[in-house]
Parts: C-alpha cells; structure tokens; sequence
C-alpha cells in the first residue's frame, strides 16, 4: 500500500526555482505539490485553497510583497497555516520578524535536500522546525511598541499547558496530554481556548504571547 504523500504549496516568483523544488520534492518521494505561485498578491487571493496544503513553501524576495509581508496578511486570512520560509539572506531581523508573525520553519535557500526534508517533516510532524531557535530569536526579538493593555487570567492548568508549548524539547500535543494526565480532547480545548480568547493563530503565537506578558518559563 502507497504512502499518501505530504501536499505542498509554492509560492516563489522564479519559474525555475519553483520547478527545481517540484522535482527534488518528487525525488524525495513523500511529498506532492498541488498548488504553485509566482507572487504573494496571487496566492492571498486565491484562498482558501482547495485542496488545503500541509506545508507552504514561502519565498521572501518577491516582487510587490515580500515574504513577511504575505505572512502578515496570512495571520488575518488563515487560522492555521504551516509556512516554511526560504530565503537567499541570511538576516537576522528577516528571520526573527518571520516567526514573529507565524512562520513555522526558515532555511536559506542554499540548504541541502535532508535539510529541506528535515524541516518540512518537523512542521507536518510537530507544527515547526526548531523550537529551540525560535525561543532564542524571540528573547531577541524588539517587537514595535504597543500601547494595547489586556488582563491575562489563566488557570493553573492553562499555565502549565502554556509552559509545556515554550519548553524547548519541543513537545507535541500528545506528549503534553500524557505529562498533564489529560486526554488529547483537552489539551486542544485548552489551546482553542487560548487561541480564542488572545486572537492566537500557531504554537508559534502561543510562545510568543508567553513572550509578550513574561507568563511561563523561560521568559520570566
């Protein structure tokens, strides 16, 4: 019996590029591109895409919009989305304000075939690539000034689910239910609630709000 293959959308401005990463994503084996774009403009106004993809492939140098500029529009499009960023710069402020605003993944484009495997099965698997990182850069990230004011109340429980979503061993959602004697049911009734109530979209936003208001550990 035939693996069904992990759907991919590209979007990326070079023709060339896009068939190159067609056809390494082919030889791979496991995965199945089923929607592909040359700029960012096409792509935001072509969804919701039918079928939905697991990963999008996001490209940041593209005319018009650039990649973050798609991945800003995204958050008000999409509430889950599974972006992995590529890039030819390698800059710190263009990988910190991606995850700043929900990309799951980030390589340069010069990475290898395992690394581009490595990094879309970590997002389909666990929802990003390297938490680790992404803590690091958030630490680092100077988000613009704010002057929204919000009252956080959480549970112990939502506290401690909060926590286990920052921690840098990268749980999953299943791992957390087993560490906090829940069903899988309410691990998710506790994210959806988090989610609703702070306008969350992505674990991503999740570590970030921990961030944002020093709720959880490492942050506080």
């Amino acid at each position: 019996m035939t693996a069904q293959k992990a759907t991919i959308c590209i979007i990326d401005d070079h023709a060339i590029v896009r068939q190159g990463l067609k056809e390494l994503l082919h030889k791979l084996g496991t995965y199945e591109v089923i929607h592909e774009f040359d700029n960012g403009e096409e792509f935001l106004e072509s969804l919701p895409l039918q079928p939905k993809p697991e990963v999008y492939i996001l490209d940041y140098s593209m005319p018009n919009m650039n990649g973050i500029e798609v991945l800003q529009a995204l958050e008000d499009k999409e509430e889950e989305y599974k972006v992995l960023l590529l890039t030819q710069h390698f800059d710190e402020n263009i990988i910190n304000s991606s995850y700043h605003h929900g990309a799951r993944g980030f390589l340069h484009k010069n990475c290898s075939a395992a690394d581009l495997q490595f990094a879309i099965d970590n997002i389909i698997k666990i929802g990003y690539n390297n938490i680790t990182d992404i803590l690091k850069r958030i630490k680092n990230y100077n988000a613009p000034p704010t002057s929204e004011k919000i009252d956080i109340v959480l549970s112990e429980r939502e506290l401690t689910f909060l926590k286990l979503v920052c921690d840098a061993n990268e749980f999953t959602y299943d791992q957390m239910a087993d560490m906090m004697n829940l069903s899988i049911k309410s691990i998710e009734a506790y994210r959806t609630a988090l989610f609703e109530r702070f306008n969350i979209k992505s674990k991503v936003g999740l570590v970030l709000f921990s961030h944002k208001y020093k709720l959880t550990e490492p942050f506080v």
